[in-house]
Order: structure tokens, then sequence, then C-alpha cells
């Protein structure tokens, strides 16, 4: 089989992300015009872009304003795009979040919400309730970034930590009619689950969040504690009439957009096979798991015949313990993985974020093989330590291996390829 593994990895990460480009599903998607006026709001990472490629489509007078990541931001004529902090809130954040509800507040049955929604959100739009104060939501974002949480559960404590997540935006926009359009960057796609569910609520409880709190043993600040145990956290149900008449559309999904990738890939004669789109857990167990199948592959032609490439996708999750080097969940991926096909020939993999970042740093994600940890060791490296010190991207970063698109405008989760030669 004669193929440059990085090329090709590169063009499946472009196709999946052309499958979810805003640009091209948007049109497809638009509510009818209201008798009233059109409201624009949205949030995330893709959210400029998203609202870009609305107001080209919409033929129609509009208003309104999205809340993205800094530097992620997009040229718009009649949407505002305000830029905040991620994965950390800021002040930033906290007046994007004000201007949403105002957006939103005093309109009438006439008029039409359309809420822009991907992945992101969640940080992007922080709204402490009374008693609590932006450092509090800071301080509970960073405990469950570090938790080892998956998003599901962290989005649940989120919403009831919020005076604008949980459907609590859409509920604020009554009697308005609401049109969600999401980007799912949830496994499962879950509308209320991407972005905390401003505009979507979900039957989840405070209860829940207790429940999360306990379970992931999370240090959250008195402020939020007292908060979650009074009835004020309670979020709207998905029952409450101010959500009659709403409606909800996934535009974009990682579904779809492994689906486009694997067309892709046997359209350049490699056959595929899609493991899941919706895998979480530890992503140096999953790490591990992607790479036994893909030894059991290389070794015994079971469960797949070679060659065969093996598409996933999801969220994986980071538990920092101790002091968190730097890395992201598709290098330390990645790095597990390498470490347990050492030396097998003719494995090659590659794992990144769609939305351009992997964590904290400037990378998507990086490129891994059979050769990556006796290449680190001859660079004077130890892989196992740098995976024990959640260091990845100084790993990859070492080997001239990391994968750096920059931002792609949209965000439909992580996707991940393992080639059997």
């Amino acid at each position: 089989m004669t193929i440059s593994p990085e090329p090709f990895f590169e063009s499946l990460f472009r196709t999946a992300v052309a499958a979810a480009d805003p640009q091209r599903i948007i049109p497809a998607f638009l509510p009818e015009r209201p008798k009233g006026r059109t409201i624009v709001v949205g949030a995330g990472k893709g959210a400029a872009q998203m609202a870009q490629a609305f107001e080209e489509a919409w033929d129609g007078p509009l208003e309104g304003a999205v809340v993205t990541r800094y530097g992620y931001g997009a040229p718009t004529k009649r949407i505002a795009v305000m830029e905040a902090a991620h994965p950390v809130p800021d002040a930033a954040g906290l007046e994007g979040s004000r201007h949403l509800l105002r957006l939103v507040g005093n309109l009438t049955e006439n008029d039409l919400v359309v809420a822009l929604i991907c992945g992101g959100g969640s940080a992007l739009l922080p709204s402490p309730p009374p008693g609590m104060a932006l450092e509090d939501e800071i301080a509970v974002n960073e405990a469950l970034l570090a938790s080892g949480a998956p998003i599901s559960a962290m989005n649940t404590v989120r919403k009831h930590l919020s005076t604008i997540k949980g459907g609590r935006l859409a509920a604020a926009a009554h009697p308005a009619r609401v049109v969600s359009l999401v980007v799912s960057d949830i496994p499962g796609d879950d509308p209320a689950l991407v972005s905390s569910g401003p505009t979507v609520p979900n039957p989840a409880t405070r209860q829940d969040a207790l429940a999360v709190v306990k379970a992931y043993g999370l240090r959250l600040p008195a402020a939020a504690l007292r908060h979650l145990h009074s009835q004020a956290a309670d979020a709207p149900k998905p029952d409450d009439p101010r959500f009659a008449g709403n409606e909800v559309r996934i535009v974009a999904s990682a579904a779809r957009s492994l689906e486009a990738a694997a067309a892709e890939a046997e359209k350049q004669g490699v056959k595929t096979v899609i493991l899941s789109d919706a895998i979480e857990g530890e992503a140096r167990e999953v790490g591990r798991v992607h790479a036994a199948i893909a030894r059991e592959v290389a070794l015994r032609d079971r469960p797949f015949q070679r060659p065969v490439l093996m598409l996933s996708g999801g969220e994986t999750t980071v538990t920092i313990r101790g002091k968190g080097g730097r890395g992201g969940r598709n290098t330390e991926f990645l790095l597990s993985l390498a470490l347990a096909i050492d030396g097998v020939p003719g494995i090659d993999a590659f794992a990144a974020d769609t939305d351009g970042i992997d964590g904290s740093e400037s990378n998507a994600g990086a490129f891994a093989d059979y050769t990556t940890t006796l290449r680190l060791r001859a660079l004077g490296h130890d892989p196992k330590a740098l995976l024990a010190a959640h260091d990845s991207w100084s790993a990859f970063r070492a080997l001239g291996d990391l994968f750096a698109p920059g931002p792609t405008g949209t965000n439909v989760n992580d996707l991940r390829a393992v080639l059997v030669r």
C-alpha cells in the first residue's frame, strides 16, 4: 500500500471540517421569516462563522450578536461578533452574556430569535447567579476541566450555576419563537449539552449536579455549593410552556463529519471502518484501546483485514493529577497509543480537534506512528515520563509532528484516525 500518511490524514481532516462548514450547511436550515423582528444570538468557537453564513443566507432584516473565542472572529455586517476567553472565562465573556440577554428582552410573539450554538460556549458565556462572582465561576470551570468528568457531567454542573445556560436564554426570549441551529460537539448529539444548552433545556436537576460534584470530588467555591443546595439553582424543565413552539435543528455533528472522512478515504482506495462517533473516557486509556485493535489487525488481520483505516470521534478527557504539563486530549491519546504500538510496523495515527485547537496550545493535534517512541528516546526524552506528566505537546513538538491548521470556524469534536498498512 503506497500512501503518504500525513497528507492522507490532512485530507481526511479537511474533509471532516468541510462537512461541518457553516457556509455550506446553514442555508439548508433557515427558519421561516417572522412577522416581527429577527434577533440572532449565539456562542461557541465557530459562532462567528455561523453568524457570517447566516446573515449571508438570510433574506430579510436582522440584528444580534454572538460570542466567540479570542482570535476566532469573522467579518460580519449586521451581527456583532464579541470575543472572550476560552477555556477559562473572563470579564469579556460576562459582558457578552449580559448583551445576549439584553438582546432577547422585551420581544413579542411575532419576533424570532435564531440561536447559533456550537462547542465552547460554556466557557464563553459566564453568567453567575446572585451570590456568586465571576471569580467563583472561573474556579468552577478550572475544577471541572481538571476533574476528568465527561462533558455531559461538566455541563450538568455548569447549567445550574448560571443565569443563561440550561435553557435560560430561550426562557428570557419568551414569548418570541426560538430556533436553535446547533453544531454538535457532544457524544450522542444531545443539543441541550452543547455549550450547556443556553436555548435548549434538559431534565437534569441540581441533585444530578450535586451527584457529579460528589462523584468527581470537585472542590468548588463555597458560594457555588450554597447555590447548588438552594432552589434558586433549579433550571427550567423541557415541558416549561415558555419553550412551546421552539425548534432545535442539529446542522452538523461528529457522525456526519466521520462519514464524510470515511468516504474520502474510500475514494483514495483505503478500506475504512468507523469505530464510533461517541467515544468518551480518559484519553490515554482510549489510546491504549485503539492501539490494541491496531496491533491485532497488524499482527493477526482481525477484527479487520489490512490495509484498513479506523476512524473514531467523540470527546475524551484528561484528568490532571498534580501539576500538568503542556498538551491536550488528542496529543495525550496519541502518545499513549504510540507507547502501546512501539515497534509494531505499519501503524500510523492521527488525532485532532476539529475546531483547530487541542487544549491550550496552538495545535489541533499531531501525527504518530510505530517509530514515535523510538525517535523520542533518540532525542533524549522519556515518553512514559512525558505521558505521566501530561506533557504530550512537548513530545510531539520535539519530533516536529504537531498539526496546527489554525481555527477552522466549526467544532464537531475530535477526529481520530489509525491506519494499518
